[in-house]
């Protein structure tokens, strides 16, 4: 005896750009009717669904693709003379001006933490129109340095290198006739790199975007006998308007004109790449792009292209959006944080500088 014949379920298509969607996916190429034959509605209908490995935490994390750690984290920090000074930055808030002592213990508690590194800022009122503080031997920058290496000898100590914190008209060189003078900046970002490397430093991070600094400061490094020091260039750094609480920080905001006539305009894609092949084969050991959340393309395209590991800054303004954000209950901070870094580290970030440093590897450890 035959079984008896099930009732064929009609499922009508829409019209339309749906209809060209869904039989483009199913391959029929004209509007009619379907039967269950052809689409199974049946409770076993689809055989094939995403969902299973999101159904569990466990199993979630087993197929996750991307794997955010502390060990990628760099935390930024600014140095200031004295001692047991601590100026808090209004626009950023958790974070201060730190005299050397104060800052030296702030990298340790951050290296206890899972911090691998931070990055060091120098903040004076020694300014002068070319900068020359940049190079003291007991700058800010460099006394920091040495405390830290005091405290956590196993810390890299990363410092940033540029004018912009030491000139009296805050732009990142020297100025002639008003403007920027890119081959008389040379010689002075090179002097200041070899005093952090004389100091301590592992690695010094030119910021200033002038053409051809990378290969000055590494030609400068090795003559002077620092082989192993590093550079980790910004080789993408755009003209931003997400640097505005930085510079409250570093008190580095020019007094006329802007910054524009040597950091990337925005809008540009492929020249990161011209700027990132430039510093590679003038001897940067790591690139960075800066800002970092905006940038998402700019990272994937970089980490696709070098050769040599990628860091993106979460540079101040995408720290305080945030920050500003949570305290006004409008989102999660520690969701909305660790979503953001995951997102760099997806787009190809080997490295991400962030104020979140520490309380993002702090979350990390709790959700181990």
């Amino acid at each position: 005896m035959l079984p008896a014949c099930r009732t064929a379920t009609r499922v009508a298509l829409p019209t339309g750009a749906a209809l060209k969607t869904i039989s483009s996916r199913w391959g029929y190429t004209q509007n009619r009717t379907m039967t269950r034959h052809e689409i199974d509605t049946s409770p076993g209908f689809p055989r094939i669904r995403p969902r299973r490995l999101r159904r569990t935490p466990t199993l979630r994390k087993m197929v996750r693709e991307t794997r955010l750690t502390a060990d990628q984290f760099v935390l930024p920090l600014f140095a200031i003379a004295g001692t047991g000074v601590e100026e808090p930055i209004a626009s950023m808030p958790g974070h201060s001006r730190l005299s050397v002592d104060l800052l030296a213990a702030r990298a340790a508690r951050a290296f206890a933490h899972g911090v691998p590194a931070v990055l060091l800022f120098g903040v004076t009122n020694h300014k002068d129109e070319v900068g020359s503080h940049s190079a003291h031997p007991h700058g800010e920058v460099q006394e920091a340095v040495a405390a830290i290496k005091r405290a956590v000898p196993e810390m890299v100590v990363i410092t940033d290198v540029c004018l912009c914190e030491y000139t009296s008209h805050g732009h990142c060189g020297i100025l002639r006739d008003g403007e920027v003078d890119n081959d008389a900046s040379l010689l002075a970002l090179a002097e200041a790199a070899v005093s952090h490397a004389r100091a301590g430093a592992d690695i010094v991070a030119p910021s200033d975007m002038m053409d051809g600094r990378v290969g000055a400061i590494r030609t400068a490094l090795d003559a002077h006998g620092f082989l192993d020091v590093g550079i980790l260039s910004y080789a993408a750094k755009y003209a931003s308007a997400f640097y505005g609480p930085f510079r409250d920080a570093a008190g580095s905001a020019p007094s006329f004109g802007d910054r524009r006539g040597y950091q990337m305009d925005s809008a540009n894609r492929r020249e990161a790449m011209r700027e990132v092949a430039l510093d590679i084969a003038e001897g940067a050991d790591m690139v960075m792009v800066k800002p970092a959340s905006m940038y998402l393309d700019v990272i994937s395209d970089v980490a696709a292209f070098s050769n040599v590991p990628v860091a993106g800054y979460h540079v101040s303004g995408e720290f305080a959006m945030i920050k500003a954000a949570a305290e006004r209950g409008w989102l999660d901070e520690r969701s909305a944080v660790l979503e953001v870094l995951t997102s760099l580290h997806r787009a190809g970030a080997d490295l991400i500088i962030t104020y979140y440093a520490e309380d993002a590897a702090g979350w990390l450890k709790e959700s181990e």
